[in-house]
């Protein structure tokens, strides 16, 4: 199929194959990508808005018995530098959140063997007993797939109790590449491919607000990356009317600083603008069901984040109070409130505040 066809599916919101997204990845110039992509953005999201987010990242622990290959921030539970966040800490980051204007607390961290379902639904309930407006947007399908197996529960009452803590939406965390090859290398330790898609599609059949991610730029393939992309819409296309399903996709590039798929390996991160701006655009036009693209302005930074913007992007993420992860292996960026805004308006768009849900304030 030519350019031009696939482009015309696309436009018209048809499902792209697997070949003819590989076809795009190889063959399509980036300006007709990205000029697909904008009017793609246009039909999902009319208009100049580009939303944007005020949360805190705070990390429950650094103990985690995964150690995966592209995470320097993970630690084994004997570091003298392994932590438990206490809820004094909790405190002192929460009240510094709602003084710049967030109510929304991204709690993830390490898979600690120490810690089972009751920790978590006790410090869900714990701090929303102390911030009743707090929104928690916590832990991620591996999460899930772990706390399932140490407690023996399905999936589904996992979910369900801590929902029923105070859970108001699930990160896409964990994904990396939707592709066991990929993840017996990079994350051996950690839910399958489809052990992740299966938590999403119980948290989808729950109503949870979701999202999905992409780690890239290690060991992946094309191929992968397209395949990735279609296991997000195929499950997409699972989700009950009227529910949230995935809200958003947000693709950044492997960070190697330090990291032992560097130093072990010798990958390197494949980062550049230019694939960077590619995969928006695909993504924009793949993505046929899902709402939203997010600009990861924390690892691709000012520059290559406005030109997302016009590549399929309607979105540049969250201020980031506080992150550890990406950071630990050499990502540098950082936004306030005031700089993201600024970076919306520089490259033509108007910024918007939302909310996790991606309703925008009025």
């Amino acid at each position: 199929m030519t350019l031009n066809k696939i482009f015309e599916k696309a436009l018209n919101l048809i499902p792209i194959n697997a070949e003819e997204g590989i076809t795009l990845c190889k063959q399509a110039p980036l300006e007709e990508l990205m000029f697909v992509a904008d009017r793609l953005r246009q039909i999902h999201n009319p208009g100049k808005f580009v939303g944007w987010i005020i949360d805190r990242n705070v990390n429950i622990t650094n103990i985690c018995f995964s150690q995966c290959e592209f995470c320097n921030f993970c630690r084994k539970k004997n570091s003298p530098d392994a932590y438990i966040t206490s809820i004094d800490q909790y405190i002192e980051k929460i009240d510094e959140l709602y003084r710049l204007g967030g109510d929304q607390l991204l709690l993830q961290g390490g898979m600690n063997p120490d810690l089972g379902l009751s920790f978590y639904t006790g410090l869900f309930r714990k701090l929303k007993a102390l911030y009743p407006t707090l929104k928690l947007h916590a832990l991620g399908p591996p999460e899930i797939v772990y706390l399932a197996k140490k407690e023996r529960m399905t999936f589904h009452n996992v979910l369900m109790e801590l929902a029923g803590a105070g859970l108001g939406s699930l990160p896409g965390a964990g994904a990396e590449i939707l592709s066991d090859r990929v993840r017996k290398i990079v994350s051996p330790a950690k839910a399958s491919s489809d052990e992740w898609l299966d938590v999403m599609r119980i948290a989808h059949r729950i109503n949870l607000p979701t999202s999905a991610t992409m780690m890239y730029g290690h060991i992946e393939t094309i191929e992968e990356r397209i395949g990735h992309l279609i296991k997000l819409r195929d499950l997409q296309d699972e989700k009950e009317k009227g529910h949230y399903g995935f809200i958003t996709f947000i693709p950044w590039p492997f960070q190697d600083e330090g990291t032992q798929l560097r130093e072990k390996s010798g990958v390197r991160s494949g980062y550049n603008s230019y694939d960077y701006l590619r995969l928006i655009a695909i993504s924009r036009i793949m993505l046929n069901n899902i709402g939203h693209i997010q600009a990861s302005v924390l690892t691709v930074g000012k520059e290559t984040g406005m030109l997302a913007l016009h590549a399929g992007a309607d979105d540049v993420g969250s201020i980031m109070i506080e992150e550890n992860v990406v950071s630990a292996a050499g990502s540098k960026n950082r936004f306030s409130a005031e700089d993201l805004q600024s970076l919306v308006k520089e490259a033509g768009f108007l910024p918007v505040r939302r909310n996790q849900k991606y309703e925008y304030d009025s």
